[in-house]
């Protein structure tokens, strides 16, 4: 028996099935999770597809975390599949790689810093709120990082995106514990995804990884990441919450 045995989790944020979303719901399914995915726009009939290349064919539904329409729909469009949900992953970025990354920051337009904020922190938010009334205790919100302690080579703007993420999730932390909800991050480190490929210069990171993280790195390698996503997902951290647990074969932890 898996360790989501009868869980329900919906993973926000499937593209392709490189996306951490989309090995994060192969390991939940594989642990006995019901699960749900979703995206929107061009890229929902791409979810649609690689949905098939699950262990089992989980519902697709559309979803715009900046679509309040969306939000304020997605409790009914849960129900049509499942009677509630244990578990949210919010696995979902955007920041204008012409603008504002890949040594964009001086200069960066507010309007694409506002839609990166929006995007890649407040909506764990307001996805979280979107699922408050399908969770209960018990139910864990996890969302994916990339250290944002530091300044790193190319992230720019997305690196003070995801400094909001980690404020949001500590605040959601605070907000959410009395109804016995979890909200964790896991910051991974630079793996080959969609997200990563569509920032200039990332390639940079990746190679900072080979030489300092004690265990190795495989950036390919999707597993460990969604191995800790699922744990979180668990009833193995029952008393964790606000918390930042790192995927990145130790490079965190190292100095130069």
């Amino acid at each position: 028996m898996g360790i989501l045995e009868g869980k329900r989790i919906l993973v926000a944020g499937v593209t392709m099935d490189s996306s951490i979303g989309f090995s994060v719901a192969k390991v939940a399914q594989e642990q006995g999770a019901t699960v749900l995915i979703s995206n929107f726009g061009r890229a929902l009939g791409i979810t649609r597809r690689i949905a098939k290349r699950l262990p089992t064919e989980p519902p697709v539904l559309e979803l715009d975390v900046t679509d309040d329409a969306h939000l304020a729909g997605l409790a009914d469009a849960v129900r049509e599949h499942v009677d509630g949900l244990d578990g949210v992953v919010h696995s979902i970025a955007f920041g204008n790689p012409e603008t504002i990354l890949g040594g964009k920051f001086l200069g960066g337009p507010w309007e694409d810093v506002a839609q990166a904020v929006r995007v890649s922190a407040y909506s764990l938010m307001s996805l979280t709120e979107a699922c408050r009334p399908l969770m209960g205790p018990g139910g864990s919100v996890v969302g994916m990082t990339f250290d944002a302690t530091v300044a790193w080579p190319a992230y720019d703007w997305m690196g003070v995106a995801k400094a909001g993420l980690e404020s949001t999730s500590r605040y959601l932390a605070r907000n959410l514990g009395p109804e016995g909800i979890r909200c964790n991050l896991v910051s991974a480190g630079p793996l080959k995804s969609l997200a990563a490929k569509a920032i200039p210069g990332f390639e940079q990171l990746e190679s900072m990884w080979s030489d300092r993280a004690p265990l190795g790195w495989d950036e390919k390698d999707q597993d460990p990441t969604a191995r800790a996503v699922c744990a979180l997902l668990s009833d193995f951290f029952p008393a964790t919450t606000g918390e930042i647990v790192h995927v990145d074969g130790g490079f965190h932890a190292m100095g130069a």
